[in-house]
Parts: structure tokens; sequence; C-alpha cells
């Protein structure tokens, strides 16, 4: 049995994660108390139904109980059940935007006298630590609700090969490093085409923009040596049992340099055994 244990913070995307694994075979089973994962886990394994993709969410919507998570997921390994946690983020001001549009209650505020920042930030110290152990984080601040089931459907659709997912974000320093990254590289030390007035509004999908970044020898250096080193780490990544890897390129804006590292990387894993994804976080802004 593929187990999935999803959690995250409220207002993050936990419902449209689930929605993307129920489209792709998954049974899901949302709000599960933790002392009652392994008991459902092991009814699961005795129906005749024989479910073999299963994804249990439990969250800080349990109150106190939600502390059981750790206990519960050792009863997991000590009945030999391997399972994969998935994480769901976003940052604050994203949170609070969302709560206040959908008009909905933050699980914690009544315990914070109705402050949804005080609640949110609560939330967010009680489940760091099952964040840290997660295998896969999706930061859906900057993604669209098509994007985030995108994300979810890669990671585990199935795949003969069990190619591993690297997933590129490019990004804008000014708007702050994508906090689900697992590799960071800063191409800011390359010349900036937003000084160009004919590539300004341009951006790295363009072939202008894509040349002009790269017709200098240190861009080319830069480039075979990042993938030199990517190749070199991936597999050890990849032996450790990390399935998923973020690597993420930031130049100021994110609209030209860090865009067109991340055509790069796109079109060179494209043809290896990896599954690659792009998002460019900034291009439009």
């Amino acid at each position: 049995m593929e187990l999935v244990v999803i959690t995250g913070l409220s207002g993050a995307g936990k419902s449209r994660g689930v929605n993307a694994l129920e489209d792709i075979g998954f049974f899901c089973a949302d709000n599960m108390p933790p002392k009652l994962i392994s008991t459902f886990v092991k009814l699961i394994l005795d129906s005749k139904e024989q479910r073999q993709r299963v994804a249990i969410v439990t969250d800080i919507r349990l109150g106190s109980s939600f502390n059981d998570l750790f206990n519960a997921l050792s009863e997991l390994r000590a009945m030999g059940i391997k399972f994969k946690m998935l994480f769901f983020d976003a940052d604050n001001k994203v949170l609070l935007h969302r709560f206040k549009e959908t008009r909905r209650k933050h699980p914690l505020i009544d315990e914070f006298k109705g402050s949804l920042i005080d609640a949110i930030e609560a939330e967010r110290v009680r489940l760091q630590p099952a964040r840290q152990i997660a295998d896969y984080v999706v930061d859906t601040s900057n993604l669209s609700a098509m994007e985030c089931r995108e994300r979810v459907t890669d990671m585990f659709l199935e795949d003969p090969s069990g190619a591993m997912l690297i997933h590129c974000i490019s990004f804008g320093y000014k708007y702050g490093i994508p906090t689900d990254s697992d590799l960071v590289f800063d191409v800011r030390c390359l010349p900036n085409p937003f000084y160009k007035s004919e590539l300004k509004n341009k951006t790295g999908l363009d072939k202008e923009v894509f040349d002009y970044v790269m017709q200098k020898q240190e861009a080319l250096t830069l480039r075979d040596k990042l993938l030199d080193l990517l190749d070199f780490l991936i597999p050890l990544y990849r032996s450790e049992g990390k399935s998923q890897l973020v690597v993420s390129i930031g130049c100021t804006g994110g609209r030209h340099r860090s865009v067109v590292f991340s055509q790069i990387l796109r079109d060179y894993f494209a043809d290896k055994d990896y599954l690659i994804s792009v998002n460019h976080r900034d291009i439009e802004k």
C-alpha cells in the first residue's frame, strides 16, 4: 500500500491537494485523529477492497490530539508500513488574505481572542516539527489552484521508472526566497537585462534576453558548473530516499536571468531519468 500522510497550515491548500490525489486514484480520509491512524491503516489492509493508494489528512483542527502525530508515525514504522509525509505551507500574508476572502474561521482563533495573525503564527510554530520531517513541502503562496494541483499530481502520479521529480523555481530576491526550496542558486552576478531598454519589458523566455544573458563566457561557465554540481548532488539525494528536489534560481526581479537558467535546467534534465517541472514565480511582477 502507498500511504501519504498530509498535514500543514490551515488555508495552505490541503483540500486542493486531497482533491488532486483523489483524481489520480487515492482513497482519502480527512481530519483523522493521529491515534486512529494505525487502526485505520490496519482496517484498510484487512479490507477485501484492497485499496492500494491511501492518503490521510491530520492537522491542527484536532486540537491537542494532533500532538499524537509523532507517536502515530512511529506505530506505522513498527508495523512495517512505509509512508510519505506531504506538508502544505504558505506565508502569513497569503493566509490572512485567504481567510478574509473566504470568511472561514481559523481553528485557533478563539484561543487567541479573535486575532487571526496570532492564530496563524501559533499554528506555524506548532507544526514546525512536522514540517521538518516532511518528505514533500508545497508552498502554495504563489501557486494558482491549477498549479497546486499539478505539483501534487506530479509528485504522486504512478511512474514505474521511479523517476525523481525536480521542480525548478525562478524567483526575484526582492520578493523573497521560496520557502520550499531544497537548493538555492543566485545568478545576480550576471549582467542584468533590466538595464537594457530594449530588453527591460521582455523576459527570460524571449530569445533576445536568453542570448544577452548567455553571451558572456562567465554565464557559460556558471551554467556548466551548476549542471555539473546538480549531476553530482541529485544521485546522492536520490540514494537517501528523496523523491523530490526543489531547485530555486534567483535574480533581482525574477523576470530575466533566473528564468533563463531555470529554462536551461528544464531542458537539460528533460533528457535524463527525472521528471522536471518549472514555475516562473515572479515573471509577471
